[in-house]
């Protein structure tokens, strides 16, 4: 039987390209990130005529529609594999990108083909739009290229993870200036067709370069990076757990709930960052600069704890994690005074380090990697839909008691109710 391309044997361990090319697949996922969604609030919103709160609503409601199908993406993931999956998740974003970019034509057009002006047909349009944008982009696509990365690596799994997470923050952190650069230069129509070009570009780079598993190319994971004789398990050794065993453990819903709190915690705290500064009378330069201090502090964090990852029990970065959440919360309810701004910056920058680490390397760990996609996707599914209601609850929490202390306060409690049922949260295996 003639081998086909993804069969022939390489002349080097192939894990080294998957690395790079699932990290820019990963890049590739941005324009259904919020932080490249928000780039266009203002443009779309005005040329939509819809007010902040209603644009918000909407992006809201399709990230939460978004989120129930992500279940099945991650089936989609185990049945037809990273590549297939990824390479149609970079055409549907691509697709969803050219119609957000013509959603005030389509707008225009429905409203008078109806005969009707109203503000509805904008919301439900750019609401459509985000529940494509938000379920091919921050679902699919980082999903996929995450968990092809991980599947081609066991024992140094946190250590290609530093090199991918580290590439991937900084490639998120300028990000926003470049898709602000296309909005000012082009216009934000313009804009989202040219990120759709590039995703069309990088759907056949996916189609290329994307390999499903190590073992569909005979090789092993990790290739000769390990001698045989090594005593620990690999993971064809592990238990290999389906979904419904993995729901039964204590474990998966402990690290799904903490990495939920943190997509909740820090999209409700990025939505409403200037609003949360100016609140405490800071400025919106002061808002804005936070990311930065906070990003070298993630990076930082996520680099050394992949490496240690490697080594050491993962309850220790669980509750390192919640403990940099804890002190994150902490630093936003005393934002007020001088020392709330160096806690939230410490806290945030160290939680979402180590989330950057806890969702590539737990799922394979505790589960093994013949259901990877299955399991990782019910984690996704909880993640995106708390950053859904996260500028909800902080919304809700400043119109109601003009402060965004008390939503604060509430998130220590959860995380100190969190970190007792973790206790137990042992390793599966």
């Amino acid at each position: 039987m003639q081998k086909t391309t993804s069969d022939k044997k390489p002349l080097f361990f192939y894990g080294f390209i998957v690395v790079i090319i699932g990290t820019l697949g990963v890049w590739a996922s941005v324009p259904g990130q919020t932080l490249g969604v928000s780039t266009f609030t203002d443009p779309v919103k005005d040329a939509l005529g819809l007010s902040r709160g209603k644009f918000s609503v909407a992006y809201a409601m399709g990230t939460i529609g978004s989120s129930f199908l992500l279940g099945m993406a991650g089936k989609w993931f185990d049945k037809y594999g990273a590549r297939k999956v990824a390479f149609f998740a970079a055409l549907g974003l691509a697709l969803a990108l050219a119609l957000s970019s013509q959603s005030q034509m389509i707008s225009q057009f429905i409203q008078k083909f109806m005969g009707i002006s109203s503000w509805i047909v904008p919301f439900l349009v750019i609401m459509i739009c985000f529940f494509f944008i938000r379920f091919a982009g921050q679902g699919v696509l980082t999903m996929a290229s995450r968990n092809m990365i991980m599947l081609w690596f066991d024992k140094f799994r946190g250590s290609v993870n530093a090199f991918s997470s580290i590439a991937v923050s900084l490639g998120f952190s300028i990000s926003p200036l470049f898709i602000d650069h296309l909005i000012e230069g082009n216009g934000w129509q313009k804009a989202w067709q040219l990120m759709a070009f590039g995703l069309l570009v990088m759907a056949g780079l996916i189609y290329w370069l994307y390999r499903d598993s190590p073992e569909k190319m005979g090789l092993k994971a990790d290739g000769n990076l390990i001698k045989k004789n090594r005593k620990e398990k690999t993971d064809a050794e592990r238990t290999q757990f389906n979904k419904k065993e993995a729901l039964k453990t204590r474990a998966f819903w402990m690290y799904a709930l903490m990495m939920a709190f943190n997509g909740y915690f820090i999209t409700g705290l990025s939505f409403h960052i200037v609003s949360v500064f100016e609140n405490v009378g800071l400025t919106k330069i002061d808002a804005i600069s936070i990311f930065v201090p906070m990003s070298i502090i993630s990076v930082t964090t996520s680099f050394i704890f992949n490496t240690l990852s490697d080594f050491i029990k993962l309850k220790k970065l669980l509750f390192t994690m919640i403990g940099g959440s804890v002190i994150a919360s902490l630093g936003l309810a005393l934002l007020s005074s001088p020392i709330g701004y160096y806690l939230l910056v410490l806290g945030a920058g160290i939680s979402g380090g180590l989330f950057a680490v806890l969702i590539s390397v737990t799922w394979p760990r505790f589960y093994g990697r013949k259901n990877l996609g299955a399991i990782s996707g019910v984690s996704m599914q909880m993640i995106v839909f708390a950053s859904a209601l996260g500028p909800w609850f902080f919304s809700a929490s400043f119109s109601l008691f003009g402060s965004y202390s008390v939503i604060a306060l509430l998130g220590i409690v959860g995380l100190a109710i969190l970190a007792v049922f973790s206790l137990k949260a042992n390793n599966p295996q």
